[in-house]
């Protein structure tokens, strides 16, 4: 039975189910907004953050600290997976997004009160890092969250399409973001009273109200229509529901999470080291002008939330396998000319480079959403796209920019990163050689 069945025998006419549609993906753009609001937020002011809570440090020990944190906090997620998962399973989507947006925020919102290292000491950077835990264990469940939701509301043609909501509202807090930044930065500048005591605050402030605000609309929607034909067609049967969905996926559908976590590699990868590491490369590695990188930074973002709606309809057409592996093909052949380019120096080679590594990557990030919804089966969807997702984002998303740095101080050689991001896209080729593809099939039908 398909979604818009379903929807029918709850009553909707067309216009409730437009109207009901656009409220998910509403609620879901703007959970997953302020979530990568704040990473950028970070990103973009690690060099602030830097100096208030690791000061008295060498510049590049203080940020490859501050990323350290950034890193660290991500070790949690695989945790928040694997709760965030068999909750979004066991009592269903609605209610693992409804209370992991409340814990998310107001991790976040924390961050922006902590007293700083001048203040407290250690303490400051301790109570980082554990806010910053708190928030990645709860987010864990949104970006998955977010996008699985979506996927059980939208039409099976337009999935991929849809689903691109959810990247796209990722770029979109790393536009904002880093719109906050520059404009902070050209105004008072980096180094600044105003920046360093309160400046940098403000953005991790503003996800308290924006918080609740998702929260009270995920409240007042019913759970996606797949999630309840599932459970109903249990309730006929006079059976319970999947009563441990992680151990189910382990037991059943073991392969499938490997390949899952496979593909997933390249994005956690590529998301950072593409949006996240290149602005502090620029500025740190090659003492690039940071006005430019900025300049760079916004316009690449700009472009890449097209790019991604343009991927997600593209995928519905072709499929998300072959979008995936050329996602793939092309960052192995790409990655390391595009790092030589880099070290010209040269404005328009620079954005050049950055727009066609932002292409690579929104192939891959704007199809991955719905590619993982449609591997795995109802009952353990939610815990599926969780674990592979995060596990892959844990292991080598937060740690990208760390491992680049450290490449780079290690090896003595600039693009000592580029290799590296070859190498995970070899994995991430290997594991959609063997995956399946499942483009068009409604999601009552994936077993």
């Amino acid at each position: 039975m398909s979604v818009e069945t379903t929807m029918e025998q709850r009553g909707y006419t067309e216009e409730e189910k437009h109207k009901t549609l656009k409220r998910v993906v509403g609620s879901s753009f703007l959970g997953n907004f302020i979530e990568w609001f704040d990473y950028a937020s970070y990103s973009y002011l690690a060099t602030v953050i830097a100096l208030v809570f690791f000061p008295g440090e060498d510049r590049t020990v203080a940020v490859m600290s501050t990323f350290g944190v950034f890193a660290l906090s991500f070790l949690v997620r695989p945790i928040g997976a694997l709760f965030w998962g068999n909750m979004g399973d066991k009592k269903g989507r609605k209610w693992a997004l409804s209370i992991s947006i409340l814990l998310m925020s107001g991790a976040t919102f924390l961050i922006g009160c902590l007293p700083t290292y001048a203040m407290i000491g250690v303490g400051a950077p301790l109570l980082l890092l554990l806010l910053r835990m708190v928030q990645s264990f709860s987010a864990a469940g949104e970006y998955a969250g977010a996008a699985t939701f979506i996927a059980e509301y939208a039409p099976t043609n337009h999935r991929g399409f849809y689903c691109s909501m959810v990247p796209a509202s990722t770029a979109a807090g790393l536009l904002v973001g880093s719109l906050f930044a520059t404009a902070m930065f050209n105004i008072w500048g980096a180094d600044s009273q105003f920046v360093t005591e309160w400046g940098w605050r403000i953005p991790f402030w503003l996800a308290g109200p924006l918080g609740y605000i998702t929260h009270y609309i995920r409240e007042h929607l019913e759970d996606s229509p797949v999630y309840e034909q599932m459970q109903n067609d249990l309730k006929a049967k006079g059976l319970k529901g999947e009563d441990k969905p992680m151990r189910t996926l382990i037991r059943k559908h073991f392969r499938r999470l490997v390949i899952s976590f496979g593909a997933c590699v390249l994005n956690a990868v590529g998301f950072y080291a593409v949006l996240t590491y290149l602005p502090n490369y620029l500025e740190t590695t090659l003492n690039y002008d940071p006005a430019s990188a900025s300049i760079i930074t916004n316009i690449v973002l700009v472009v890449y939330i097209g790019f991604i709606f343009l991927s997600g309809r593209i995928s519905d057409r072709l499929g998300r396998k072959k979008m995936l592996v050329a996602a793939c093909v092309g960052f192995i052949v790409l990655t390391i000319p595009a790092f030589m380019l880099l070290s010209t120096m040269n404005f328009a080679i620079i954005l050049v480079v950055e727009l066609v590594m932002c292409l690579l990557l929104t192939i891959n990030d704007g199809t991955l959403s719905s590619y993982l919804n449609e591997t795995f089966p109802t009952d353990v969807r939610y815990s599926g796209f969780a674990l592979s997702f995060n596990l892959a984002n844990a292991i080598f998303g937060g740690s990208a920019s760390y491992i680049s740095f450290w490449l780079i101080s290690m090896t003595g050689n600039n693009i000592a990163p580029a290799f590296y991001m070859v190498f995970i896209a070899v994995i991430a080729l290997v594991a959609m050689v063997l995956s399946h593809e499942h483009t068009g099939r409604d999601l009552t039908e994936v077993e």
